[in-house]
């Protein structure tokens, strides 16, 4: 039951991800929430409070990436539970059609109702040829 009503929620927030809102996401969030996006490409490191990770969603839903999750697995105690996300995204450009499709999977930690940190894992070739595009189109 606690996983359908947490993929409920993470569907909602993804939905309004990807029409620019990140309301959603950040109502979920601690204030000294840690966020991290292992790898090399422009999204990482992450953020490391929920300023920063404000800044960092509203650059990814201004890219017009459209996420959407496949599976919510949300288990433990309510001070202390894990959430996980796998899922895939994407990019359509008008004139080239899909730039980027990936996959993903999210791993967090929720304390008393807010997200207290996360990581994201994706194949990171795939991000370094998204900034590759992104660059190529001034778009960042």
């Amino acid at each position: 039951m606690l996983s359908w009503l947490a993929g409920k929620m993470i569907a909602r927030n993804m939905s309004s991800m990807r029409e620019g809102d990140v309301g959603p996401t950040l109502a979920m969030d601690a204030e000294d929430i840690r966020f991290s996006f292992p790898g090399e490409s422009s999204f990482a490191p992450g953020a490391s409070n929920k300023r920063e990770l404000r800044e960092w969603l509203q650059r990814f839903a201004s890219l017009d990436l459209q996420i959407y999750p496949e599976e919510v697995v949300l288990k433990g105690f309510p001070w202390r539970q894990t959430i996980c996300v796998r899922g895939y995204i994407h990019l359509d450009d008008p004139e080239d059609g899909r730039v980027y499709d990936n996959r993903y999977v999210i791993w967090g930690r929720i304390a008393w109702g807010k997200l207290r940190e996360y990581e994201v894992y994706e194949d990171t070739e795939k991000s370094r040829q998204l900034d590759e595009y992104l660059g190529r189109t001034g778009k960042s």
